[in-house]
């Protein structure tokens, strides 16, 4: 082969090897953007419509979406140290073996997922305070401030509720001595979190996972299946007719031929999930304060220790006069 050709070629060949290694790193490239894209625009509900997920009444706004009331426990320590980490245990129960509706009418499992309010100046606690037990019980949990500027503010799931049900959250509590906005109090926790989908969407509509009523009064004349669903067509009493489109998902409690009333439920509620909220409180104790009580309760223990040797001594003293 003639050595000009020859370099040719083996240029050609070191181009083509080029393209297909920069076509690679270019789909490794956005496969990564995708993926750190998708998890930043997965956030809860709640981030994209409300700028604090504690209205003044104290209700937690995942209410508005998650309609049925559900228990939920939270257990953190009753005092903590101020720069110290700490956990709070938080319980979402549900009966785990119950299936819900999903987006696609289809039955799966339930997610699970949780807001916790913290006060000002705690945090999360980062990666190189945990111990390794902590860790162990966080898990694969991924915790991330409700905002900026909100970072006592902590979100998680939705996640696997049959995995998490049960949730290790690890904290900070902060320091008076360096954030002059702190003190040494007693402070409130609340807890927001739910098992399952909700019923309304943030924009209002319903979900496929609620109850669908009739929109008026009436005979019911048709029932007919689309691709989304179900239309129920409703013969109104004054006149004229009214359809009600049913997502995939619930179940129908009517059939041709039945007569309705006005906001008559015309499916089941398929929904077995739900939300519920809790609080409780935490002290940040100040480390001259129990150093002074440790020293008063050894103040005390020995004056005991004193008076226990008094008593002893004058039973001597008593016993030998008794002898004498």
């Amino acid at each position: 082969m003639c050595p000009r050709f020859k370099g040719n070629f083996n240029l050609i060949k070191l181009l083509v090897l080029m393209k297909k290694n920069l076509f690679l790193v270019s789909v490794i490239a956005s496969l990564f953007v995708g993926t750190a894209n998708q998890a930043l625009a997965y956030p809860m509900y709640a981030q994209q419509g409300y700028e604090n997920p504690r209205e003044a009444t104290g209700r937690i706004v995942c209410a508005n979406c998650h309609l049925a009331q559900k228990p939920v426990d939270i257990e953190v320590p009753q005092a903590v140290l101020p720069d110290t980490v700490f956990e709070a245990v938080v319980k979402i129960p549900y009966d785990q073996e119950i299936k819900q509706v999903l987006g696609n009418g289809k039955k799966g499992g339930l997610n699970v997922g949780a807001v916790l309010i913290l006060p000002d100046g705690f945090t999360m606690a980062p990666a190189d305070r945990m111990s390794a037990e902590l860790k162990e019980k966080v898990g694969k949990l991924y915790f991330q401030p409700y905002s900026e500027d909100k970072q006592n503010m902590l979100i998680v799931g939705p996640v696997p509720g049959k995995k998490y049900s049960e949730m290790t959250f690890p904290l900070l509590s902060p320091d008076p001595a360096t954030n002059k906005d702190v003190n040494y109090l007693t402070y409130p926790i609340y807890l927001g979190g739910n098992r399952g989908r909700g019923q309304v969407y943030p924009d209002g509509s319903k979900s496929n996972n609620t109850v669908y009523n009739a929109a008026a009064a009436g005979k019911v004349s048709a029932i007919n299946a689309t691709d989304k669903g179900t239309d129920i067509v409703i013969d109104k009493t004054e006149g004229g007719s009214v359809t009600v489109s049913i997502p995939t998902g619930p179940d129908l409690l009517v059939a041709v031929g039945d007569t309705v009333a006005a906001d008559q439920p015309v499916t089941n509620n398929p929904n077995v999930g739900g939300f519920g909220q809790g609080e409780t409180e935490i002290v940040l104790q100040n480390p001259a304060r129990l150093q002074g009580l440790i020293i008063f309760l050894g103040f005390v223990l020995i004056a005991q220790v004193f008076l226990v040797l008094k008593k002893k001594q004058f039973e001597k003293v008593q016993l030998s006069e008794m002898n004498f």
